[in-house]
């Protein structure tokens, strides 16, 4: 108990106030911290007596306060959203009360966040003086008891809180906003005067001084908080609270010092992204904020954006994520759990987040534009150990990922079905051949064909040999690694080339400097399903173990489970099968595609020469399964289906590339400059996604050995399929 009490009185020491004051309640984070009030509030239900309480929320507020209205809606509690332009001070006492309602005490109860975690706004903290003495509008016009919920979990992790200055009734707080860690836990600061109001019908373990389990007998302990500490708290991670404290101070000195650090570094970075332009003076960043960052007193350290091109088009915050995580910067995106502030800075009205929602956008996934508008936006943020290093390299970002020079314009023309001009001539006579695997086509058939045709050539890129089974034998996608991480975890798995053999039922597996392994396969697990599974045996873990430095085991699917494609075609008559693969069974790639790629690292790299990898190397980047020859550049984007000899595949969606492309499939090293060209080749205006490549699927599954060189057939349909879906590598670790 005294430990205990000694943190609290730290925590209180650190906002300015004494335990005489204020009462500390640990809880699992901010978001229990206001749920804690919610419940224990005295509501009283609006009447044909009176009227009764009322909950009053700014737009600009965390999800967790608009959440409060969902516990109301059942107690019959009027609830009123106010947007920030519409709170002013008044200059003298309310006479909305008249005579015949002084007597009102109705509890009312207002929380507003003392900086916006969308933009940084700091809302002034005299609103607290201002609601108790009935001079804050629109609250003045109902008379009755006015509380606070101050929600500081933004404002508290760079700026000073001074409680005794600014009294709030309840004030909420994360500690890992202040200190990094420890995550998972908060603390609901109550004032004493305002602590008896709140009642609590739950009793846990340790807030009971007595009861009995027969009768209707309980007595709660005498101290606030451990009437409302149900079970026991986070102890260790309370003990450590005393040692961020301390640190916090002896290396900043105070948060005074960390408010005018991490202000600084906000402004900078603000007065260079506000100024940068593309060559014909558009802008390259759009800022969502309430001020021109010139005083820390009402501007946090948070700069919100997005990133325009030079025609002023928004770029998706996904796609500026991606980019961002191979310069090892971190990144929010999204509407940060404000959808109030999203949508008054974003321009998005009630109907946009409807018909988003519609289109299949949720919160936190990345669908970051609908209908050429955004869904959301980038967020940056700067804490104490933020450096200018740290701003400087974030800029570079920027100015080199949107400015950089992409050296003189070449019209590139197409001269045969899936050729360019420049192509090399080798390309034209053998497909790619990609980390052991043989795919060919015939050059004579590939002559022969003409823009009109209607027919296209296909290679097979398999594991085993130039023809790929439909036939639901097995597949090198039946086979995984046990425990989840995701392959741009471990680049070094592309270097593990798999050969299976149809005959023996076995899967042999190569790597550079390593025995040829061999084994008898059963069963597998597929990724993000559970699904039964079987281990492969101890030999091939080993060797799996010791090529990737970490333990891990094979599995296999089981043949008697059946999966099915949840990203099947909406108008199949029969849900597609998947195995491995996460998004579709099938992935295909057309060579004027990746042709057209080539070039556009090739005019970005006109100053470096010897930097444009080959056809070859670009291919086996997609990891395709299928590469087609004999059409234009992205005429693949119209296809509906495709039929290859006497199997029918559906496109499901094309495949939104990610970072993995960056991984040179030879070595497992790393380069930035794929998804970088891709980016601005595959802007992806209208929905927001570096797409290339197509999914497929085959529901029917016909006994077929498709071969390299098939011509196949392609439909297009006016009214095409456009889904949206991230392919992923995974290998699971044990």
């Amino acid at each position: 108990m005294f430990c205990f009490f000694h943190f609290g009185f730290r925590i209180l020491q650190h906002f300015n106030v004494s335990p005489e004051e204020y009462t500390v309640i640990f809880t699992s984070g901010c978001t229990a911290a206001i749920k804690l009030v919610a419940e224990s509030f005295p509501w009283i239900p609006t009447s044909n007596d009176g009227p009764g309480s009322l909950f009053c929320y700014l737009t600009d507020n965390h999800t967790s306060v608009v959440g409060i209205r969902g516990l109301l809606s059942q107690l019959g509690v009027s609830v009123l959203p106010v947007n920030p332009k519409d709170v002013w001070y008044l200059e003298q006492d309310s006479q909305s009360m008249i005579k015949d309602e002084e007597d009102c005490r109705a509890p009312h109860l207002l929380c507003y966040p003392a900086q916006s975690n969308f933009s940084g706004t700091k809302y002034p903290l005299n609103y607290i003086h201002a609601l108790q003495a009935q001079k804050l509008h629109p609250f003045n016009r109902t008379p009755g008891q006015w509380f606070t919920i101050l929600d500081a979990a933004s404002f508290v992790s760079c700026s000073h809180l001074d409680l005794r200055a600014y009294p709030a009734d309840f004030v909420t707080i994360s500690f890992y906003k202040i200190f990094g860690f420890p995550s998972g836990l908060g603390a609901l600061l109550v004032h004493n005067d305002c602590g008896k109001i709140l009642k609590k019908n739950y009793f846990g373990g340790g807030t009971a001084a007595a009861y009995l389990p027969k009768e209707d007998f309980f007595i709660p302990k005498p101290s606030l908080s451990d009437r409302f500490e149900d079970g026991t708290v986070s102890f260790l991670d309370i003990i450590a609270l005393n040692h961020g404290f301390n640190s916090l101070e002896k290396l900043t000195g105070g948060m005074q010092n960390i408010q005018r650090h991490t202000f600084g570094l906000a402004r900078y970075a603000y007065v260079i992204l506000a100024a940068l332009q593309h060559a014909n003076g558009k802008p390259v960043v759009r800022i969502y904020s309430d001020t021109e960052f010139e005083d820390p007193s009402t501007q946090g350290a948070i700069i919100n954006f997005n990133i325009l091109d030079d025609n002023g088009n928004i770029i998706g915050y996904s796609q500026v994520d991606k980019l961002a995580s191979l310069h090892n910067i971190h990144l929010r995106t999204g509407c940060f759990c404000n959808m109030g502030a999203c949508q008054l800075h974003l321009g998005i009205s009630n109907q946009g987040i409807k018909k988003n929602q519609q289109a299949g956008h949720i919160c936190g996934d990345n669908i970051d534009i609908v209908d050429g508008q955004p869904t959301g936006s980038v967020r940056i943020s700067f804490g104490y150990m933020s450096t200018f290093e740290d701003v400087q390299t974030f800029l570079k970002f920027i100015v080199e990922g949107r400015l950089k020079p992409r050296g003189t314009q070449r019209t590139v023309t197409s001269t045969t079905p899936g050729k360019m001009a420049d192509e090399p001539a080798r390309d034209a006579q053998s497909a790619s051949s990609a980390k052991g695997s043989t795919s060919a086509t015939p050059g004579s058939a590939a002559g022969r064909l003409s823009p009109n045709s209607g027919l296209v050539i296909v290679c097979i890129v398999s594991s085993h040999s130039p023809n790929m089974c439909i036939s639901g034998q097995l597949s090198v996608y039946e086979w995984t690694c046990f425990y989840p991480a995701l392959l741009k975890q471990e680049p070094q798995l592309c270097q593990i080339i798999p050969h299976i053999n149809l005959r023996e039922s076995t899967l042999t597996l190569r790597a550079p400097g390593y025995d040829v392994l061999g084994d008898e396969v059963f069963q597998s697990k597929v990724c993000g399903d559970r699904v039964k599974a079987q281990d492969c045996g101890d030999e091939v873990a080993s060797w799996l173990s010791l090529f990737l430095g970490r333990q891990c085991r094979l599995l296999k699917q089981c043949r008697d489970f059946a999966r099915s494609a949840w990203k099947t075609r909406q108008s199949a008559s029969q849900p597609a099968h998947l195995s491995l693969a996460n998004e579709a069974q099938y992935l295909l790639i057309n060579r004027a595609s990746v042709l057209h790629l080539q070039h556009e690292i090739s005019k970005r790299n006109e100053c470096t020469p010897g930097q444009t990898p080959s056809m070859e190397q670009l291919i086996a980047r997609f990891r395709a399964n299928f590469v087609i020859q004999g059409v234009e550049p992205f005429e693949e984007d119209k296809w509906t289906d495709v039929k290859i000899g006497e199997t029918s595949f559906q496109v499901v969606g094309q495949c939104t590339r990610c970072q993995m492309i960056c991984i040179d499939q030879s070595s497992g090293t790393k380069n930035q400059e794929l998804l970088q060209s891709l980016s601005s080749c595959r802007d992806g205006k209208k929905t927001g996604k570096i797409q290339y490549t197509k999914y497929l699927d085959s529901p029917s599954y016909l006994h077929e050995v498709l071969c390299s060189g098939t011509i196949i057939d392609k439909i297009c349909q006016p009214c095409c399929y456009n889904l949206v879906f991230k392919l992923k590598v995974y290998i699971y670790y044990h």
